[in-house]
């Protein structure tokens, strides 16, 4: 289905906007109508259950999509390709019945066919033991039992626990000296690489570039915990396992799970993991991120614009607001100004879904404004279209998302691009 816009014409409104974008990606999320976030992605392979059928797989995860091993299971049900449903707990205000469900009251959780089972080991083996579809661990015996001796492994080698020492590790104890905090921090470095030499020979041990012969159970355990090490370290160390060449088969094996299809799909971005980081656990930036690549909008994968544009599309009304509320649009304008910036920032936001699904960028001085239905068009002012306002609400929207939260890494790369090239046409 193509959008046509003729000259002088508003832009397509909301409804028809998320029609298009829905129909042309293979992404999948619900509404959460009144709550937030709004949106929440599903099953990739939802569509495979009959009509009126219910999955058998119910998720527990948290609200904000930053949970590692919440994300194990959610690579694990991607990978076996089980319709599942999401039901969304807010950590910081977990509800009560929850809480009475799940005796540790943390995140994940899931049903199956009703049956609770909680911690993540033990839900990526109960999936594995209920659903034969796309093995996770091998047939063989004796392979299958280094398999998961390699599972119980992960919480007892010490890799991770010695990673997050080296990245939490702080400067701010009055009781040393400078250089006792260099020695210190040198030595969780030491203690940290000697157990990624360790990582590195078990990853040695079958050719191919996983644990195994095959992607496994075991390469789930480890993806969450080492992928957030390997993007914070630099940031907030200045320590790089990325193109690190003591490190060959490490890199290798990141590099083979990041073009995983199931895990494009659950990986968050390396923006919102060094965020995490910054504003839930007060690190501070010592080096600067490093710089996100160009992207040719053209070159963007069609499915992840259309995932951008309709997940927009699902969410705008609360985008509108936050905009309004947070940008600091209100601290220089008028009460009585405030619907016709309103007015402006729906007609970005419109304009800038309809360039990820068209492809074209809009002439907004020739559009007039409002229209959030071709039908209720009454604003009728022509070049109010304010560009100040536009590019305010789309450059504070840029840095807004949230990956996964709000949408794949793929499409966030596809909806950072598209404003990128919207604001230097503005301006």
């Amino acid at each position: 289905m193509v959008i046509d816009i003729s000259h002088n014409k508003p832009l397509p409104n909301w409804e028809k906007l998320l029609q298009v974008a829905q129909q042309n990606t293979t992404a999948k999320w619900i509404l959460r109508t009144e709550q937030s976030p709004r949106t929440a992605t599903i099953s990739s392979y939802i569509d495979r259950l009959n009509p009126g059928e219910k999955s058998s797989v119910l998720l527990y995860r948290d609200t904000n999509a930053w949970c590692p091993f919440c994300e194990r299971v959610w690579l694990a049900l991607e990978e076996k390709q089980i319709p599942f449903e999401v039901e969304l707990i807010n950590l910081k205000d977990k509800p009560q019945w929850y809480k009475d469900m799940v005796p540790t009251g943390l995140v994940p959780a899931v049903k199956i066919e009703g049956e609770l089972v909680y911690e993540s080991k033990d839900i990526l083996l109960a999936l594995e033991n209920k659903f034969d579809s796309f093995p996770l661990l091998p047939k063989e015996p004796q392979e299958r039992s280094v398999a998961l001796d390699m599972i119980e492994a992960f919480e007892s080698n010490g890799l991770v626990k010695s990673g997050y020492q080296f990245l939490f590790y702080s400067r701010q104890n009055t009781e040393m000296t400078p250089e006792q905090k260099e020695v210190q921090l040198l030595s969780l470095q030491t203690t940290f690489e000697t157990k990624l030499d360790q990582f590195e020979e078990t990853l040695g041990q079958y050719p191919g570039v996983y644990f195994m012969q095959e992607f496994s159970l075991v390469d789930i355990m480890y993806t969450p915990a080492i992928r957030r090490l390997a993007v914070n370290l630099p940031v907030f160390r200045g320590y790089s396992i990325h193109n690190n060449d003591r490190f060959p088969r490490i890199n290798q094996w990141l590099m083979a799970i990041d073009q995983r299809q199931a895990y494009q799909r659950i990986k968050p971005s390396a923006r919102t993991n060094n965020l995490v980081m910054q504003n839930i656990f007060s690190l501070q930036p010592i080096y600067e991120g490093k710089p996100e690549p160009q992207v040719e909008f053209a070159s963007l994968e069609k499915d992840y614009r259309m995932e951008a544009a309709g997940r927009l599309s699902s969410n705008y009304q609360t985008l509108v607001a936050d905009i309004l509320k947070n940008s600091g649009i209100k601290t220089w304008a008028s009460q009585e100004s405030l619907a016709i910036i309103e007015s402006v920032i729906d007609l970005y936001l419109r304009g800038l879904v309809y360039y990820l699904i068209e492809g074209s960028i809009p002439s907004f001085s020739d559009l007039s404004v409002d229209a959030k239905t071709e039908q209720q068009n009454e604003v009728k002012e022509k070049a109010v279209a304010d560009p100040a306002v536009g590019a305010i609400a789309l450059a504070f929207l840029r840095n807004r998302v949230c990956v996964p939260r709000d949408m794949s890494a793929n499409a966030a790369v596809a909806f950072q691009t598209a404003i990128d090239n919207m604001l230097s046409c503005i301006y």
